[in-house]
């Protein structure tokens, strides 16, 4: 099959993942222990007003009533009404979600930058003082926890040297004003420079937080994954027909030694996703991970239930992407019916 219907299968093939994720999440949040009504109206509310909740909220229903709503909600969009906020859980998504995209896109972007040049030079440098520090940093890096990492920066560069900013995300693109001010487009474009400076040192801190673990893996993987192409027939044979080094790893090993770190890159999804979640509270971030901790804390069920399907939704539709993107990077893969 071509490309197109192996994509339209792998899609068919999503529906029972995520129905899965929905009904064990829906299952998980309703045996949690605890009354989320009790939680929003205090200590001492009345019954009448406990009974009024309930109604609004369809919690006074049984469990596959309010599971059966839950599920017709999601075919039309619907995430359900956040207990806590007030809100439609997809309407409190919308407004968390830029600070953790920002998050994800930073952390990933600094460790493709420096994990795939750091292995291919420990790789074309094998067991010299450059692959043994690349090495060691790569160990580290997979060996400490992200959050760790998060307070022993916050205890250097913010308490003790002062450089950077230990809480909350500056949003870059949510600027204090227009780029261009009639009559004033210096004064503005400064306010703009300063707000970008001031994103960038609030930002730093937990993307190398976040990143240092998807940094080391894939450092590991590309050094593994070149090694192993550097040593294959076809390299040895341009070695010997005399081509140089640097052809050799430009044209013929580096393409084919990412197979392996693209699907690296795809499965950290869910790390970073996790990892963000302990960044997020440890920065004290807005975002979507802080909303999964307070919703917790506070059993808002709707927002529990509407965030874990949205990661859900996201991992799926990474590692779809991840398989396609194989036949782009490696001409030898093809989507055929002898598959």
């Amino acid at each position: 099959m071509g490309i197109y219907r192996y994509t339209i299968r792998r899609l068919l093939q999503a529906i029972p993942v995520l129905l899965g994720i929905i009904t064990i999440t829906f299952l998980l949040s309703d045996a949690i222990p605890g009354d989320p009504v009790q939680i929003m109206l205090g200590p001492s509310p009345s019954q009448a007003q406990i009974e009024a909740i309930r109604a609004k909220y369809g919690l006074n229903q049984p469990l596959y009533v309010r599971y059966g709503n839950y599920v017709w909600g999601l075919l039309h969009g619907d995430l359900g009404e956040s207990l806590y906020y007030q809100v439609p859980v997809l309407l409190k998504i919308k407004q968390r979600l830029p600070a953790t995209l920002l998050l994800l896109i930073s952390s990933f972007a600094f460790a493709i930058v420096t994990a795939i040049p750091l292995g291919v030079i420990s790789a074309k440098r094998r067991n010299k003082p450059t692959d043994h520090i690349s090495r060691v940093i790569a160990l580290v890096g997979v060996s400490t926890p992200s959050f760790w990492i998060g307070l022993m920066m916050i205890l250097i560069f913010v308490y003790h040297l002062g450089w950077f900013e230990s809480t909350g995300l500056v949003i870059p693109w949510e600027g204090p004003g227009p780029l261009i001010a009639p009559g004033n487009q210096a004064a503005a474009l400064g306010a703009w420079t300063d707000h970008l400076v001031e994103s960038a040192r609030h930002l730093l801190l937990p993307t190398l937080s976040l990143g240092t673990l998807q940094m080391a893996a894939i450092t590991r993987i590309e050094r593994s994954s070149m090694l192993e192409v550097l040593s294959e027939d076809y390299v040895q044979l341009a070695r010997a027909y005399g081509v140089s080094e640097r052809t050799i790893l430009r044209k013929h090993a580096f393409r084919n030694a990412q197979l392996p770190v693209i699907t690296l890159i795809g499965l950290q999804i869910t790390a970073a996703i996790g990892g963000a979640v302990l960044t997020e509270t440890v920065f004290a971030i807005n975002g979507m991970g802080t909303l999964i901790v307070n919703s917790i804390y506070r059993q808002d069920f709707p927002t529990i239930m509407g965030t874990t399907f949205f990661y859900g939704l996201v991992f799926v539709i990474g590692v779809i992407v991840t398989d396609i993107s194989y036949a782009y990077v490696d001409p030898r893969v093809t989507y055929g019916e002898a598959e």
